[in-house]
C-alpha cells in the first residue's frame, strides 16, 4: 500500500482503485480523491463506490488512526480542519495541480474545510449524504424518514429499540451489536448486499479518532470556514438519499446553500449509502457532474 508524508511528517496510507482499462478515454480523466466518513470509519466501507473505479482512478486515503494509517501523535490532528491539511499533503504527493474531491457523511466536513482553505486546487467537489453540523443546523427530517417506515418494514421495531439503547451504550462490543440491529434504517432496502455491507461496520469503528473529529472546532472557527466557502469557485454536487434516516435530506440543502455553485441531486429509494442501494444511479450522477 502506498504512503505519503503529511505536514507533520506522519506517513499516511492510501489505496488506488483503477478498473478503467475498458474506457479508451480513461487516461484523459483526472483521478478522484475519495474521503471516508464515520467519522473515522475505515475507508474499506466505501468499496469502489458502486463501480466508480471503472470510470476513473480512485485515490482513497486512510485517515489518521484508521486502516493502515498510524494513530496521531497529537489528538488535535484528528479534528477535521487538520485532516483537511492531510488531503493537501496527498495532493502535493500525487503531483496534482487541481483535482476532484469526493467525501461521504462526516468527511464532507473535512472536504468543506479543504475547500475553504485551498479553493484554487479544486476542480469539482462531490458531497455524499452530508450532515450540516458545520452549517450550525440540525434538521430533524432524518427522524421523520425513519418513523415514516414503521408500518412497512419488519425490521423497524428492533431498529428503533437499538437506536434508543445506543444513546446510553458505552461498551464497544455492545455498541457494535446495537449498530448492526439498527443498520437497516441506513439503507433504502434491506437485502443481501445491504446486510453484508452493514456487518462490517462494527469492526471498522475507530473510537479515539472519532472522538477527536470535532475537537477544538468552536463557533468562531466554524463561522470562519463557512464564510470562506462563499468564495469557492469549483462546482459542487451534493447527493442525498430520499430514505436516508441517518442525515436526512434537508442537511444537504443547507450544505449546498453554503456554496455559490452547488446543486443537490436527490436519489429516490436510497438511504445513507447510495453506492450500495443504487450504484448505477450514483455512478451516473457523479460521472455526469465530473464530465460536464
Amino acid at each position: 500500500m502506498p504512503h505519503f508524508s503529511s505536514y507533520d511528517g506522519a506517513e499516511l496510507a492510501y489505496r488506488v482503485l483503477d478498473d478503467t482499462s475498458d474506457h479508451p478515454d480513461a487516461l484523459a480523466r483526472p483521478p478522484l480523491v475519495c474521503l471516508a466518513g464515520g467519522p473515522a470509519r475505515d475507508a474499506e466501507y466505501l468499496g469502489d463506490l458502486g463501480g466508480l473505479s471503472a470510470h476513473r482512478r480512485l485515490i482513497v486515503p486512510d485517515a489518521r488512526g484508521t486502516g493502515a494509517s498510524p494513530a496521531a501523535a497529537d489528538p488535535v490532528a484528528y479534528a477535521f480542519p487538520h485532516l483537511a491539511e492531510d488531503v493537501e499533503a496527498l495532493r502535493t504527493h500525487l503531483g496534482l495541480e487541481r483535482f476532484a474531491l469526493l467525501a461521504h457523511d462526516a468527511a464532507t466536513a473535512t472536504a468543506q474545510a479543504y475547500a475553504a482553505s485551498h479553493p484554487e486546487t479544486l476542480s469539482h467537489l462531490v458531497l455524499l449524504n452530508p450532515g450540516s453540523r458545520l452549517q450550525g443546523e440540525l434538521p430533524d427530517d432524518a427522524r421523520e424518514i425513519f418513523e415514516s417506515r414503521a408500518a412497512d418494514e419488519d425490521w423497524w421495531e428492533e431498529a428503533y429499540v437499538a437506536v434508543q439503547l445506543l444513546q446510553r451504550a458505552d461498551d464497544l462490543d455492545e455498541i457494535r451489536r446495537l449498530l448492526l440491529r439498527a443498520a437497516p434504517m441506513a439503507y433504502g432496502a434491506w437485502g443481501a448486499e445491504q446486510r453484508a455491507h452493514a456487518e462490517s461496520e462494527g469492526e471498522q469503528l475507530n473510537p479515539v479518532p472519532r472522538a477527536g473529529f470535532w475537537q477544538g472546532v468552536d463557533d468562531p472557527t466554524r463561522l470562519a470556514l463557512l464564510e470562506r466557502l462563499s468564495a469557492v469557485k469549483a462546482p459542487v454536487l451534493v447527493v442525498t438519499g430520499a430514505l436516508d434516516a441517518v442525515t436526512g435530506t434537508h442537511a444537504g440543502d443547507a450544505v449546498a446553500s453554503s456554496f455559490p455553485h452547488a446543486r443537490v441531486h436527490l436519489l429516490p429509494g436510497v438511504g445513507h449509502y447510495p453506492w450500495v442501494d443504487a450504484p448505477e444511479a450514483l455512478v451516473g450522477a457523479v460521472e455526469d457532474f465530473l464530465r460536464a
